[in-house]
């Protein structure tokens, strides 16, 4: 069996990839800050030491690191680096300390790195022009590791949004889902103006799996569809299925200033490299959502 490491194999997508590659045959083992379990080691990733333990534990031959702070609103500045930067240089350090060199190590960096440029589709020959930290913290990331794509067979991800089941509501779209869910009269959001994509979870795990096999290395890659949207089409969308209007209003403090407006991507580069990955519509992931938080 293809044995594979996930740091973070608690998140959102954590949980989605180890399930999907359980599923398509591989032993998958796990990190994460807090549980313990099956598998599932507590390893702090801004601790070299509980690095090594793992590695030399579980001696993978894939690595998918997914572990950090994702959500860009996330009020401790200094803790974006000291995770999302730091925390995944120890790991390729950790690595190469040990001497063990795996098939494939994933690393996700953010498509938020690109910040705001001025064009309607985003790829990877673009010069990143964060916004935020948390897009600065994930593009030191990738100039860091970039270091190590001599020592260790790496490929950097951007993924664009994306969202599923079990997502949690202070992500956008379950926010939605759950209002419609509990049948609110009223919405409050911020920026109605931008527009994004919002990929299904389902569509990244396959990426990464099919980025885990393929021969490229020593890459930075889009996860991404150039399928954007904005808010008021998916709240027309969710007025559908749930089968009430529900009224919209901006509040002032959910207006980021350093929002972006536009945030979409290429998937060419991605494409040529593991072939095209299709996904399901943005109303089918919508469904699928809104009837899960309904049984619940």
């Amino acid at each position: 069996m293809k044995k594979v490491l996930i740091t973070g194999i608690d998140s959102f997508t954590g949980k989605h990839l180890s399930s999907y590659l359980k599923k398509r045959g591989y032993d998958v083992y796990g990190t994460s800050l807090f549980d313990k379990a099956d598998k599932v080691y507590s390893c702090d990733i801004t601790k070299k030491s509980d690095i090594h333990n793992v590695l030399k534990i579980v001696k993978p031959d894939y690595l998918i690191h997914l572990s950090g702070i994702s959500y860009a609103a996330h009020k401790n500045y200094e803790e974006f680096y000291r995770v999302n930067t730091i925390g995944a240089i120890n790991l390729l350090e950790a690595f190469v300390e040990l001497k063990r060199k795996p098939k494939k190590i994933v690393l996700a960096s953010s498509a938020t790195v690109y910040g705001n440029q001025e064009c309607e589709v985003l790829d990877e020959s673009l010069c990143p022009k964060p916004a935020n930290h948390y897009g600065a913290s994930k593009y030191a990331l990738e100039s860091l590791a970039k270091n190590y794509f001599t020592k260790l067979p790496i490929i950097i991800t951007r993924p664009f949004n994306y969202t599923g089941i079990g997502q949690t509501e202070n992500f956008l779209i379950p926010k939605i889902v759950s209002h419609f869910q509990k049948r609110k009269a009223h919405i409050e959001l911020g920026n109605l103006d931008v527009s994004r994509e919002f990929n299904d979870v389902a569509f990244v795990c396959e990426v990464y799996e099919k980025l885990l096999l393929c021969k490229a290395e020593a890459e930075v890659v889009n996860i991404a569809s150039n399928r954007g949207i904005k808010l008021l089409d998916i709240i027309a969308m969710m007025n559908a299925i749930a089968g009430y209007e529900i009224a919209v209003t901006v509040n002032p403090a959910y207006v980021r200033a350093d929002e972006i407006k536009r945030l979409t991507g290429s998937n060419k580069k991605l494409f040529d490299l593991i072939g095209a990955v299709e996904q399901k519509t943005l109303q089918e992931t919508l469904k699928e959502m809104f009837e899960a938080y309904s049984d619940n």
